[in-house]
């Protein structure tokens, strides 16, 4: 057998980041590392060995800087060859790199380079720059700018940091000689990752090389990618979910990845490039399946077909996972319809994603159970992980062979967990960060006692987690009663009526909550009830709210009776990671959310 198809990986020796890069194209060179699409020449491949040479090209480009040993290297770029190439050639001359999520809004974008006085700043377009640049308050440790796209013709600008296009700052390396520079040791910084944050400002997670690859082995030893997978990368490469189980995992594996055009394009790319692995966030998944939703209406007969395939192959899981199977329903029975469902149901189902999709991770926040079911049942091999940022990021995954989708699975080799007060999940294990980025009293907090603090409510269940709510992202209700608003949210954007929904009550008589509606849907209700979908007016309509609040209250039946919302105030203004309403893993940001609709959440109160 030879060495590139061994799967006997031995890492061992392996410490830092660059050191798993030379074992990985001295083991595999002319397998192919990564597939991007170019607009004239269609998906381009590149092997490790092009990959390494790139990279080299690239750190050669950074010896003209001469930057600081430890030095922070900003790269806001969208997933690419040349994210990915900034990012190694960084590592190897013993910087630290910033990733930035390439669609964050400049006043963020300019409050991180202050924040952690970066040296260089990678980005896409002059336009872009300018918006940063125009916030104010950039740090004098800033010396460089390269800008992707900009014209080389372009005059030099007066004043401020250097600006040079891409291209023009790769010759200014090919020119020059080779420097010689100290490697990173393993508890050097690997990475200065600021978290999107949900609420106040983000803080810069420092991840060693000893947290990376602790995590790497650990992750490729539970879900054991192949050289011979294909990985399609979308989720942003800021994201250190992404990172580790997208980025750096194949890498390990000797994995392809295949980067997508962006979201918008990730239906077609899924087909097109057909991934055996998927890196993922719940919204994905909850898109695919309002999709299927909408799809049914109007059709008794495959709604029908649809929730018997769905339920048989539910059972057929929980035999397989040796969990409780719902019903009566013979084992044989399912045996035998089986096959004909498969070819009518799963079968599509599972060609959306490309058809050969062997193992697909969900992470980032949690997967709702009726998700879950749907599409385990028609044997989309959904795994569900756990993790945050401070942890590089995974805590414990599941794995398809001992997978139970209401857990996160068991915590992985080498990561301890425990129960803290107030049932708060405790970790503690080489992956665990080296804290915060100038902020002492944060890091203390975070890291008391020696165990991270994860914020994270939970219980240990047969070796496996299940998390049972946040410790601060609680909803207490006047009367004090208490809801954690993630799971109603969650059960509300299962209607394919609802694109997104933020629930609220803290210290109010009941639970309220803004939804924002799918315009397909959205449509065929207000016609339904005389109204003008296209008016703003109909947002506000009594029998607009009321019928909303009849699928809300559907939608949140399992719910009790307090936790189910009683007001409603409905939108078709989406909330994107632009306009700063959801995190860059489609999480929402409620400080901001609050922000943008106070009035409206004021007037559903008075009432």
């Amino acid at each position: 057998m030879s060495t590139q198809h061994s799967p006997a990986l031995d890492l061992d020796p392996v410490r830092t980041l660059p050191e798993l890069l030379r074992w990985r194209v001295a083991r595999s060179p002319d397998a192919e590392a990564y597939r991007e699409h170019d607009d004239t020449r269609g998906w381009v491949s590149w092997t490790w060995r092009d990959f390494g040479d790139r990279v080299e090209r690239c750190a050669a480009a950074l010896d003209v800087l001469a930057p600081a040993r430890g030095a922070r290297i900003a790269i806001l770029l969208p997933n690419g060859l040349d994210a990915v190439t900034l990012d190694q050639a960084a590592l190897a001359r013993g910087c630290v790199p910033l990733p930035m999520h390439a669609l964050d809004n400049p006043l963020s974008i300019a409050y991180i380079l202050a924040d952690s006085g970066a040296e260089l700043l990678v980005t896409q377009t002059e336009a872009q720059w300018q918006a940063i640049a125009g916030c104010g308050a950039l740090p004098a440790t800033l010396r460089q700018v390269v800008i992707r796209e900009r014209d080389e013709g372009a005059p030099a600008a007066a004043g401020g940091p250097e600006r040079l296009s891409l291209a023009q700052w790769l010759a200014r390396g090919h020119a020059a000689a080779p420097a010689a520079v100290e490697p990173p040791h393993e508890d050097d910084l690997a990475a200065l990752v600021y978290t999107s944050g949900t609420t106040g400002k983000p803080k810069g997670v420092m991840l060693s090389h000893r947290n990376v690859m602790a995590n790497v082995k650990a992750v490729l030893a539970r879900i054991a990618p192949r050289p011979d997978d294909v990985f399609l990368s979308f989720l942003p490469l800021s994201h250190t979910f992404e990172r580790t189980a997208g980025y750096y995992l194949p890498i390990a594996a000797g994995s392809t990845v295949a980067f997508a055009r962006s979201t918008q394009h990730l239906p077609e790319d899924l087909k097109t490039v057909r991934p055996t692995v998927l890196i993922s966030v719940p919204r994905i998944y909850e898109r695919v399946f309002v999709k299927l939703q909408t799809m049914l209406e109007g059709s008794a007969l495959k709604k029908r077909l649809f929730e018997t395939a769905q339920s048989v192959g539910w059972r057929r899981f929980c035999r397989e996972q040796k969990l409780p199977v719902p019903g009566s329903v013979p084992a044989a029975w399912d045996a035998l319809v089986w096959p004909l469902l498969a070819r009518r149901v799963s079968a599509p189902l599972q060609a959306q994603f490309g058809g050969r999709l062997r193992l697909a991770v969900s992470g980032g926040a949690a997967l709702s159970a009726p998700i879950a079911r749907c599409f385990l049942g028609l044997g989309l091999p959904i795994v569900q992980g756990y993790g945050m940022t401070e942890s590089t990021p995974v805590i414990s995954c599941n794995t398809p062979e001992d997978n139970d989708p209401a857990t996160v699975g068991r915590p992985l080799d080498g990561v301890e967990v425990c129960i803290g007060d107030n049932r708060e999940l405790l970790v503690r294990g080489a992956n665990v960060m080296r804290g915060y980025w100038n902020r002492p009293e944060d890091t203390a907090r975070a890291l008391e006692g020696g165990w991270l603090h994860t914020g994270d409510q939970a219980s240990l269940d047969g070796g496996r987690i299940r998390i049972v709510g946040r410790v601060k992202e609680i909803i207490v209700t006047a009367t004090g009663e208490k809801i954690a608003p993630t799971d109603l949210e969650m059960a509300i954007v299962a209607d394919p009526l609802f694109e997104s929904a933020w629930a609220f009550g803290d210290n109010r008589p009941f639970i309220a909550c803004i939804v924002v509606l799918a315009a397909g849907p959205w449509e065929r209700l207000a016609r339904s009830l005389g109204l003008d979908p296209a008016d703003p007016a109909s947002l506000q309509a009594h029998a607009a709210r009321e019928a909303a609040l009849v699928r809300i209250r559907a939608a949140t039946a399992a719910f009790p009776h307090y936790a189910q919302p009683r007001a409603v105030c409905l939108t078709t203004e989406p909330w994107t990671i632009e306009s700063t309403m959801i995190t860059p893993t489609l999480k929402l940001k409620r400080n901001n959310l609050e922000s943008r609709y106070g009035e409206q959440v004021e007037a559903l109160y008075r009432r």
